[in-house]
């Protein structure tokens, strides 16, 4: 997916100057990396926020139009205001074709409703990860990894290792040894005390258990009648 973002570059820096730029309905922003020197910029924010609610804008390679020329770039980091819907300061990394590049990408969960666990075990997915961090070049990233829980049973997890990654893509976390839980399929609370309390009837004994029974069907002896009083 091909997204483009328009800038314009701008010269006066500083909180003041950030202040009048975002009344003015803008918001500031940085390009930097590459071996080039950083370039402040500024951009319009109701489009940034249009665009900061597409999921596939914060993993994608987009195409930053600057003036006569475009860029590829990277969105690295998003400031917002405290309290109001206002983006307050953008960066972006540059990106170089035949560099690699580190970038959190969210995870898309498919077939949960077919999974063995949910259909058959009346299981509970849990989503342990949404996102991980991959290694690719920049012609590689993927707008998100797939995770199909189709074959999944009931108390089976799913992990780094068992994700198929795109061609030329590696996951960061994985290739460090860490092969982390990214979802997993447990039974449901009362589906656990229901048969806790099950095997807990089982284990007393038959004996016991007539005993009890027989000491509730009794009936209460009835109280002894009182003496007759002497006239």
């Amino acid at each position: 997916m091909k997204i483009e973002i328009t800038a314009t570059a701008r010269t006066e820096e500083g909180t003041g100057a950030s202040r009048r730029l975002r009344n003015r309905g803008f918001t500031p922003g940085i390009i930097y990396g590459a071996g080039k020197p950083a370039q402040p910029v500024q951009l319009d924010h109701n489009a940034l926020s249009r665009h900061l609610k597409m999921e596939a804008f914060h993993a994608s390679i987009l195409t930053m139009k600057l003036g006569e020329h475009s860029e590829q770039v990277l969105l690295r980091d998003v400031q917002m205001h405290p309290f109001r819907q206002m983006v307050l300061h953008v960066d972006f990394q540059r990106v170089a074709a035949d560099q690699k590049i580190h970038m959190k990408v969210p995870l898309h969960f498919t077939n949960a409703e077919n999974s063995p666990g949910v259909k058959f075990g009346h299981g509970i997915i849990s989503h342990v990860l949404n996102e991980i961090d991959i290694a690719c070049l920049p012609a590689a990233l993927p707008e998100f990894i797939e995770v199909d829980l189709g074959a999944i049973e009931l108390g089976q997890s799913v992990h780094l290792a068992d994700l198929k990654m795109p061609a030329g893509v590696e996951s960061v976390q994985f290739s460090r040894g860490d092969n982390a839980v990214v979802a997993t399929i447990q039974v449901p609370r009362g589906e656990v005390a229901k048969e806790e309390g099950g095997q807990a009837a089982s284990a007393v004994p038959a004996s016991a258990q007539k005993a009890e029974t027989k000491a509730e069907a009794k009936p209460a002896a009835k109280p002894a009648a009182k003496p007759a009083a002497k006239k």
